[in-house]
């Protein structure tokens, strides 16, 4: 397998996948007749029943970059078009990681036994602190763009540190090795390490103008990025508002991860009844803010997410990891929310969107036996409409491979899993491959319509 960014495609190229003489499935998720309505019209919440669209020897064509159509049979306007051939490999949706923070991806693995706000500050704060030197930010960014892309993981919404030189880097380097999306530079003006990781208000507002003045990238955005609640004065709370309405930002933040969190919230804001309003009050509260975790957010905060469009970015390994819950997804997802999931590292111990999707099933289990029963958990096409479609429509895209989307995929070549005792259906091979995937399966990455891992082989 031949690994980095390839040139874009040639001009008017139709790319097809799939011959009729071998080739099995596309498989993108597919909205189910559930809960489709959600945000008075605005948005769709998520999976209903859990469909899948499969297209077993099909063909998918793109032409510069943007999918025109996925084909039982080849229309005639495309019978001469350059021919992609993948043989009997899976092409599948490529996955959107909405919500992790790249200055923690040194400390993977690390401080699993504490609760959240002792791992802060063992761990977390001491390791950011060390992306103000930007040689160290580089290597490390360049190793996680690369983990990023080549684990099929092509869309993200990131948390930086609140160096501003880093958060440049960072958003270089996910660029050169084709991973789009949006990064924030984190604000943090108390609460931190005074003298080390933490920035006085005039600072944080200051730097952030700087960064937003030197965002010119093409496939990275940025995003405005309070880190959370007790970290920011109402002073940078109430300039970072008036940026997200003068500019028209998206914003990212955390919200209801632990009890103990949540209580340190309601202390620093008497004035606020819930976690949410301490957002509202300042204009960060609206749609597609992106607000992760909401583990312990009763029905009422839930009704406030809805209303406004925000965002979840549901992290099921860091909410376990830490001790913090389990984030009622189901009940979410059936009063019209829109959830996505985030793999959270560092709170969260692994990268690969294939394995936090499974983690989500396996969360969504417990919830369902701690709940009596009552509650049904995630069954394996809703959590990859989770980890794919629904993420990729924070970005405008329609679900699966919808005409007019720039093309996201992974090709998963599934030949060295272990020998199945019966002849596998096709909706089976999926299966097998949420749950078995490994980096060295994804032959092929495309992100944005480009090839970036693998080659286009002929």
């Amino acid at each position: 397998m031949v690994q980095g960014v390839s040139t874009e495609p040639p001009k008017a190229l139709l790319w097809v996948l799939c011959r009729k003489s071998g080739g099995v499935p596309i498989f993108c998720g597919k909205e189910g007749n559930g809960y489709g309505a959600g945000f008075e019209g605005k948005h769709r919440a998520g999976p209903g029943a859990g469909e899948l669209q499969i297209t077993e020897q099909g063909y998918l064509v793109l032409e510069d970059g943007v999918i025109r159509g996925v084909y039982d049979r080849l229309p005639l306007e495309y019978a001469t078009a350059p021919l992609v051939d993948y043989g009997q490999a899976l092409v599948m949706q490529s996955f959107a990681d909405m919500h992790l923070h790249a200055p923690q991806y040194p400390m993977l693995g690390m401080g699993m036994d504490l609760p959240l706000l002792e791992w802060l500050d063992t761990y977390t704060f001491p390791t950011e602190a060390r992306f103000a030197d930007t040689d160290y930010a580089r290597r490390i960014y360049r190793r996680l763009a690369t983990d990023l892309i080549t684990n099929g993981t092509t869309r993200v919404c990131m948390f930086s540190s609140l160096h501003t030189d880093a958060t440049w880097i960072l958003m270089e380097e996910l660029e050169r090795a084709g991973v789009t999306g949006y990064v924030g530079k984190v604000n943090m003006d108390r609460n931190g390490l005074p003298g080390i990781l933490q920035e006085t208000t005039e600072e944080s507002v200051r730097e952030t103008l700087r960064w937003l003045e030197g965002c010119h990238f093409d496939h990275v955005k940025p995003i405005l990025t309070p880190r959370f609640t007790p970290s920011c004065t109402d002073e940078l709370m109430a300039a970072l508002g008036r940026l997200a309405q003068e500019k028209g930002l998206y914003v990212q933040s955390h919200l209801s991860e632990n009890l103990g969190e949540i209580q340190w919230v309601k202390e620093l804001h008497p004035d606020c009844q819930q976690y949410w309003e301490t957002y509202d009050k300042y204009g960060l509260w609206k749609e597609h803010t992106i607000m992760a975790h909401c583990v312990h957010s009763d029905r009422r905060e839930c009704d406030a997410m809805r209303r406004a469009g925000v965002v979840v970015a549901h992290c099921a390994g860091s909410n376990i990891n830490l001790c913090s819950g389990v984030s009622p997804v189901r009940e979410m997802l059936q009063q019209g929310i829109w959830v996505t999931l985030g793999s959270d590292i560092a709170g969260g111990a692994c990268l690969p969107m294939y394995k936090v999707a499974t983690m989500s099933i396996r969360a969504s289990k417990i919830k369902r036996i701690e709940t009596d029963w009552s509650e049904e958990f995630l069954t394996v096409p809703e959590a990859y409409y989770l980890a794919t479609s629904s993420g990729h429509r924070y970005f405008g895209d329609g679900d699966g491979f919808a005409p007019g989307n720039r093309l996201h995929a992974i090709v998963v070549d599934d030949g060295d899993f272990t020998e199945a005792s019966h002849p596998l259906t096709v909706r089976e091979r999926f299966e097998r491959a949420i749950y078995m995937l490994h980096r060295h399966n994804i032959t092929a990455v495309w992100s944005d319509g480009r090839c970036v891992v693998g080659q286009m082989l002929q």
